[in-house]
């Protein structure tokens, strides 16, 4: 657990250092667990970002785009009320609990002055966001409701009084002397790391896991040494936030991890760090929530191609037989004059054998000689037509799996808008049925929206994540001489520089986002077809984001979040 009590305290306290007198201007809440407060204080405008999602609940600063929904939801608009417009007193954290204190200063609809403090609690699927009247100490709402029926010890519903979660009867560490520490841990009895998390407030497995990893030997001296060293270093703020990569993982703490031992990148504040981490990871769960359903049926229709395919390979090689068919007819025509009605069967020359072997064809006793082996020329045709079919067939097959390759693969890296054009562009190819809609009132046709970057030189560069955005992207946005990029035979998104003549910097910046947004994402020495949008050519029935293209060159590269993240507009 990164965001733990220790890393709330370094939180409350840049957020009282950066928010402390701010007014709140606005308030929104873009998704179901997630509230953006937009704040001016000291001169700047700042997005205060409160999150009770169940995987993810955080507070920090944030500098990422939320989008917000057409209606705010119920208890934006009661935050609006309470708290817009209103200035922020300070940020008090509860102990060294995962809990922070809002209190906002305003005044109701008649001008009265009024206090109103709003709970963030980061506690898991528990997190919960619960805004309480100062004066009354009565609960206003909570983001998230809990009846006596689900909770005995507390009840947040509005009316009620609010009340803190369960404290742990801890140690606070800023407190601790060196005879506390030894008066509370027993060395003797091992899992040191256990019974750190269990003495001290604020203290998770990942902190307790460094402390003994700096204290090499877990004993009396150096155990107690190292903790209070590590307090001061927290209370007195003297840390650098570090994000951590190792073995395809990230860690992130406001100290250095140094019993993970992986690739280190450091921050200026915590909220830059977290801001970093999140990336993307809230909102690709939100979408593979939404998408479930749709991520579901892309994979069955690729599995249901693959065993399709698998069948008309087969049926293509039994196919392959009818030259056999072909030569039982014409050697039973040449040899009419030997064979009998009722024969069951007519051993031959093989006249088109090289040695002239003898050869045994089966006959139908029911038919005459001549009437077999025009039953033979019958099934000869059957087969060479079946195998032109079925050609055909496969190859229409084979497009079908590219394609739902390409949907998956644009899945895992679609927004909540991304998400909605593919769906429309499934329902479009009358994959998926369009859902009856209650209303009769006509959706309003939103324009197709592009993600923007720009070249360590300046260069504009778009993105298209779907098919539609590609399709938009490469044949109605992009000029005859700019620059198209794409994975070589690799499912992957259409990039494109806008600019005729790019510098080889740019050139490699833009590859590196196009094998970011591929299949090969986490590969490494990616291939990166570039060419002129004049080479690039959409074939007449193709589906939305199929090209053919030519006069290409190939770049390799290496995908690396970071950079991306550095050229994102």
């Amino acid at each position: 657990m990164s965001f733990d009590g220790i890393f709330t305290y370094g939180m409350t306290k840049e957020l009282q250092k950066a928010l402390t007198g701010g007014r709140i201007s606005k308030i929104h809440q873009p998704y179901k667990h997630e509230l953006i407060f937009h704040i001016r204080a000291n001169g700047r405008n700042h997005k205060l970002l409160l999150s009770a999602h169940p995987s993810y609940a955080r507070v920090q600063l944030t500098e990422h785009h939320y989008e917000n929904p057409s209606e705010p939801p119920m208890f934006c608009m009661l935050l609006r009320k309470h708290l817009e417009g209103g200035f922020i007193e300070r940020f008090e954290q509860i102990g060294l609990d995962r809990i922070i204190v809002l209190h906002v200063r305003s005044r109701n609809e008649i001008g009265d002055e009024q206090t109103r403090k709003l709970y963030i609690e980061i506690m898991g699927r528990h997190s919960n966001l619960i805004l309480v009247d100062d004066e009354t100490k009565q609960i206003i709402d909570g983001l998230k409701h809990l009846s006596p029926s689900v909770n005995s010890y507390r009840t947040v519903l509005p009316g009620h009084e609010y009340l803190l979660p369960p404290a742990q009867k801890k140690l606070n560490p800023f407190d601790v002397t060196k005879e506390d520490i030894l008066k509370h841990l027993r060395f003797q009895e091992g899992k040191i790391t256990t019974q750190i998390v269990d003495t001290f407030s604020g203290v998770s497995p990942l902190f307790a896991k460094e402390v003994v990893h700096r204290a090499g030997l877990a004993n009396q001296e150096t155990i107690p040494t190292t903790l209070l060293e590590m307090f001061q270093l927290i209370r007195t703020l003297s840390f650098t936030p570090q994000l951590t990569r190792k073995d395809s993982k990230e860690y992130f703490y406001l100290l250095e991890l140094q019993h993970v031992n992986g690739e280190i990148k450091t921050f200026d504040s915590l909220s830059q760090l977290l801001d970093r981490f999140y990336f993307g990871k809230a909102e690709r769960d939100r979408v593979k929530q939404q998408a479930a359903d749709l991520e579901r049926f892309v994979v069955n229709e690729k599995k249901k191609n693959e065993n399709k395919l698998k069948k008309l390979i087969k049926t293509l090689e039994e196919s392959q037989n009818a030259h056999k068919y072909q030569l039982y007819g014409e050697l039973l025509t040449a040899n009419l004059y030997a064979i009998q009605k009722g024969d069951k069967e007519a051993t031959v020359i093989n006249y088109y054998d090289e040695e002239s072997k003898e050869m045994t064809i089966p006959l139908k006793t029911s038919k005459t000689p001549s009437e077999n082996a025009q039953a033979y020329f019958t099934k000869y045709q059957k087969a060479k037509n079946a195998v032109e079919a079925v050609q055909e067939q496969i190859e229409r097959t084979k497009q079908e799996i590219v394609y739902f390759e390409q949907l998956i693969q644009q899945l895992s890296s679609a927004s909540p808008k991304d998400l909605e054009e593919i769906r429309e562009e499934l329902i479009e190819g009358r994959y998926l049925r369009a859902k009856q809609k209650r209303h009769t009132k006509k959706k309003k046709q939103t324009s197709i929206q592009l993600e923007t970057y720009e070249s360590s030189h300046g260069i504009l560069i778009l993105v298209g994540k779907n098919n539609k955005q590609n399709e938009y992207l490469t044949t109605k946005v992009a000029a005859r001489d700019d620059i198209w990029l794409h994975t070589k035979d690799i499912p992957g998104s259409h990039v494109v520089i806008r600019h005729q003549a790019p510098d080889e910097q740019t050139l490699l910046e833009a590859a590196q986002i196009a094998a970011y947004f591929s299949k090969a994402k986490e590969s490494s020495s990616v291939p990166v077809d570039y060419t002129k949008i004049r080479h690039v050519k959409k074939p007449n029935g193709a589906k939305p984001g199929f090209v053919t293209y030519d006069h290409q060159q190939t770049l390799f590269v290496t995908p690396d979040e970071d950079v991306v993240l550095k050229l994102r507009k």
